[in-house]
């Protein structure tokens, strides 16, 4: 006989966050927007502004170009330094929120599912998770660029040290961290606490996720919004941010670390936009 599953323990737990009372209500909205104003809200502010820039330029999207990775410095010791405290600095708000999820007899981490509790089944989970979204992800990127909404999106345009793989593949971590725990781990047990229902925490996150790519043209907001939806109904399934994490992290190392294959390969789609 077939129906609903019963909620398991990592679902059960992430049930546990009840609607706060009301006099509690207004703090969290203002820690809410200082935490979003910090990170990824503004991101989000500033992505609006450049798509707003962009299609107002007289060159077209699909001749634009974005660069992810850039490098800071002629000089690799000083590159490399930026790159690192690039990372380190970004991952403060992600520090900031677990902290704020702090509770005496549980901890941040264990909150939002981010521990070593079920290591396995986490990377299983996440490798999935990633085979899923990855080809889809990747026909949307080229959809957008063969239509014309979507920027030549530079993954990786560091120059070649010994470093930079090491490098690229701790910005995808830091990525995947700031964005999973943050719109995902924090923002969902907040709005819950502030009695929201889930679907629109899913959709509210997905539009937030989808808003802050939008300096890579229209075509990568609909492709992210799509992809929060997806981590979103996940995470409410498992009570669990660690997939997400290893999920995201997949798919930004294999963009990062593959961008100059596929630019070769692919020159029409992943190739430098024209000059002019």
């Amino acid at each position: 006989m077939t129906g609903e599953p019963g909620p398991t323990p990592a679902r059960a737990s992430a049930s546990r966050e009840r609607p706060v009372p009301k006099r509690e209500r207004t703090r969290l909205w203002w820690e809410i927007g200082i935490v979003l104003g910090l990170s990824l809200g503004q991101s989000a502010i500033y992505s609006i502004l450049t798509i707003i820039q962009r299609l107002a330029a007289p060159t077209p999207l699909k001749d634009q170009s974005a660069q992810l990775n850039a490098s800071q410095s002629s000089t690799p010791w000083l590159d490399l330094t930026y790159q690192l405290l690039d990372v380190v600095f970004s991952l403060m708000a992600v520090a900031l929120v677990i902290y704020l999820l702090w509770q005496p007899a549980r901890s941040g981490f264990r909150r939002i599912g981010l521990d070593w509790s079920r290591p396995w089944r986490d990377l299983g989970n996440g490798t999935l998770l990633f085979l899923v979204i990855g080809v889809p992800g990747l026909a949307l990127y080229a959809i957008g660029r063969a239509v014309g909404i979507t920027v030549d999106v530079q993954a990786s345009p560091l120059d070649t040290y010994w470093w930079t793989v090491p490098v690229l593949v701790l910005s995808a971590v830091r990525a995947a961290l700031q964005e999973e725990v943050i719109m995902i781990g924090y923002l969902f047990t907040r709005l819950k606490q502030l009695g929201w229902n889930s679907w629109w925490i899913i959709i509210a996150s997905a539009l937030v996720r989808g808003s802050y790519h939008l300096y890579q043209g229209i075509g990568p907001f609909f492709g992210n919004a799509i992809m929060g939806v997806v981590f979103g109904w996940c995470y409410r399934r498992w009570g669990r941010t660690a997939p997400l994490v290893v999920a995201h992290s997949l798919l930004d190392i294999v963009s990062f670390v593959g961008y100059p294959l596929a630019a070769a390969l692919w020159p029409g789609i992943f190739g430098p936009a024209p000059k002019g």
